[in-house]
């Protein structure tokens, strides 16, 4: 295991091993290796929420996006990919410079797409599909130049 690469709690060693998390972070370096933009898959035990709030991902997404720095990219070309495991839910949250390319409904398809495999039992397939589909479109919109540098951490982020 990468000297670098944090603990995971035994909540989200449930549904990925050493070895998934492994390959969901060079599966993000290979595809950030095509493209300036960044990525970043984000693990959570529950959606946090005040009391008698529903679950919304989406919204807790668009938090631990900006809480993990990914709004500060030098063209706005973040995606964070969310996951909360026990409540089953998954978000996918694009800056506003490749949003404005894709729109709401390429997002919504990517996690419908994801949600079908692990509704399956294929919890890796699902995001390393995903991490490969926005790997695509950000590589179209965003192409690697010289010079480009990895602006944020290619680990699964855990909380």
């Amino acid at each position: 295991m990468d000297a670098h690469a944090p603990r995971h709690p035994r909540w989200a060693q449930r549904l990925f091993s050493e070895h998934d998390f492994t390959a969901i972070t060079e599966a993000v370096a290979r595809v950030e290796a095509t493209t300036s933009a960044e990525i970043r898959v984000h693990l959570e035990r529950r959606v946090h929420r005040l009391p008698g709030q529903r679950p919304d991902a989406l919204r807790r997404a668009r938090k631990v996006f900006a809480h993990l720095g990914m709004h500060l990219t030098a063209e706005h070309d973040g995606v964070l990919i969310y996951l909360a495991i026990e409540d089953r839910k998954l978000a996918i949250v694009g800056d506003e410079g490749i949003h404005q390319h894709v729109g709401d409904g390429y997002w919504e398809g990517v996690r419908d797409a994801m949600i079908a495999k692990l509704r399956e039992g294929r919890p890796l397939e699902a995001v390393l599909a995903g991490i490969a589909e926005v790997g695509r479109v950000l590589t179209e919109h965003f192409p690697r130049r010289p010079g480009d540098e990895n602006e944020l951490s290619d680990h699964v982020s855990v909380r």
